[in-house]
C-alpha cells in the first residue's frame, strides 16, 4: 500500500465512523416529525410515488449501462481519484445550472428538477463506477450503486442500516436476488423524499427559486460524489484483490 492509499484510508476509517454513529436528539425527531407527516398522506398516494421512482430509477439505470463508458483503468489510485474528482466537478456544474433555470420557472418547471435531477445523480454515479474499475453492466453493481444513493440521501437509522449492508459487498452480494423487483424501493423513496424534500421545497418560491436550486443542487451532487469515492475506497482498500489493477 503507498503513501496515498494510506493517507485516503485514514479519510475512510473517519467516514466509516460516521456511517455508524446513532442518530442525535436532534436527527431522531426530526425524523419521527418526518414520520408522522407521512402517515397523514394516503397509501395510494405513496404507492403510486413509489411506483414512479421506481420506474423512472429502472429506466436510467438501464439507460446508463448504454452511455456510461467500459471499466477503466489507471496507473494509480491518485490518478484514478483525480478523475473521480474533475467528473463530480462536471455534475455539479451541469446540477447547478439545471436548479438555478428549473427554480426561476416557478412550480412546474421546479416540479421538472426532480426526475432530472435523479437521472443526473445515477449517472454520475455510473461514470464513478466505472472510473474505479467496475463493471455497471452487472446487476449486482448497480445495487450498489441504488446503496450508495441511499447513503447520501437517508436518514441517519437508515443510512446506518443500509452501510452494513454494504460492508464485505463481494462476499454479501453472491446471495443477491436476481430480480430488481425485490429491491426495497418503498423505503429508497420515502428516505430520498424525506431528505431533500425541505431543501427542493423552497426552489419552488418566486425570485428565491433560482438561487436555492443553483446552491441546493451543487451541494447535493457533491454529496453524493464524495459518498460514492468512500463507498468505492471501502471495497479497493478492503480487498487487495481490486487494487491489483492499480
Amino acid at each position: 500500500m503507498d503513501y496515498y492509499q494510506k493517507q485516503i484510508l485514514s479519510e475512510l476509517t473517519v467516514w466509516q465512523k460516521q456511517m455508524l454513529q446513532h442518530p442525535s436528539l436532534f436527527n431522531w425527531l426530526s425524523k419521527e416529525v418526518q414520520l408522522k407527516i407521512n402517515t397523514w398522506i394516503p397509501e395510494k398516494v405513496h404507492q403510486a410515488i413509489t411506483t414512479t421512482i421506481k420506474q423512472m430509477i429502472r429506466g436510467v439505470l438501464f439507460g446508463a449501462t448504454h452511455t456510461t463508458a467500459n471499466p477503466l483503468t489507471y496507473e494509480s489510485l491518485q490518478a484514478c481519484e483525480v478523475a473521480v474528482l474533475q467528473k463530480i466537478e462536471t455534475y455539479r456544474t451541469t446540477a447547478a445550472v439545471e436548479g438555478g433555470i428549473t427554480g426561476a420557472g416557478g412550480i412546474l418547471l421546479g416540479l421538472a428538477d426532480f426526475p432530472i435531477l435523479i437521472g443526473i445523480k445515477l449517472k454520475l454515479l455510473f461514470d464513478i463506477s466505472s472510473t474505479y474499475g467496475f463493471n455497471v453492466a452487472d446487476y449486482k453493481e448497480r445495487v450498489y450503486l441504488l446503496h450508495i444513493f441511499e447513503l447520501a440521501f437517508s436518514s441517519h437509522v437508515h443510512r446506518r442500516k443500509i452501510y452494513l449492508k454494504m460492508v464485505d459487498w463481494d462476499q454479501k452480494s453472491i446471495d443477491l436476488p436476481e430480480d430488481i423487483h425485490q429491491f426495497d424501493w418503498r423505503n429508497f423513496q420515502q428516505e430520498y423524499r424525506d431528505y431533500i424534500d425541505l431543501a427542493k421545497m423552497a426552489q419552488l418560491i418566486p425570485i428565491i427559486g433560482a438561487p436555492v436550486g443553483f446552491v441546493v443542487n451543487s451541494r447535493l451532487i457533491k454529496k453524493l460524489g464524495l459518498t460514492a469515492m468512500n463507498a468505492y475506497r471501502m471495497r479497493l482498500l478492503n480487498n487487495d484483490l481490486n487494487l491489483k489493477h492499480f
